[in-house]
């Protein structure tokens, strides 16, 4: 696999007379790996298992038996890990960013239900009584919380980890001689 931004077209291996074609993507320990290295794909895959999962316990998230408190520990405990696994890696865009509050807002809503108004019209809860109601502990700052826990276990290895060897390392500046 070549990676660039540039779009290519794939050739093909020979290797002892057999041809062996190149992949656009795959995926490694959960890492989908692409020719752009973009971040995209793995955030749109973590987003579809998160979906998943929060399908598959569908009945949990729309009883009446099981309190709103109670579905919010089992998203925080079960779907959560999953949309987040390896975010420690992940550059934060805003359209990641987005991407990840939409899912998020979508599983608040089932979880805390339509709003009734002074009117007696009902509604769905807005993003700002959302964000009250889970106390600003939302998705966006669970995967910075993440980074920074990577970070400070780097920070923590001893000077000849691999890790923090390139973390330390600056690149070469100016022209060589």
């Amino acid at each position: 696999m070549k990676c660039t931004k540039k779009e290519i077209q794939l050739d093909k291996l020979i290797v002892d007379s057999k041809h062996i074609d190149q992949a656009r993507s795959f995926s490694y320990l959960g890492t989908i790996v692409n020719r752009n290295n973009t971040m995209e794909d793995e955030i749109r895959e973590s987003i579809a298992k998160g979906n998943k999962a929060f399908y598959a316990n569908k009945t949990l998230f729309e009883s009446n038996l099981v309190s709103s408190k109670s579905k919010l520990k089992l998203n925080w405990s079960v779907i959560r890990p999953i949309v987040v696994y390896g975010c420690q890696t992940w550059v934060l865009k805003e359209s990641i960013i987005q991407k990840l509050s939409v899912f998020e807002r979508k599983i608040l809503r089932k979880i805390f239900g339509s709003t009734k108004a002074a009117t007696g019209i009902w509604g769905i809860k807005t993003n700002k009584e959302l964000d009250e109601l889970i106390k600003h502990r939302n998705v966006t700052n669970c995967v910075k919380a993440q980074r920074m826990i990577g970070f400070g276990n780097i920070n923590r290895m001893p000077e000849t980890s691999k890790l923090k060897r390139i973390r330390k390392w600056k690149p070469f500046t100016g022209r060589p001689a």
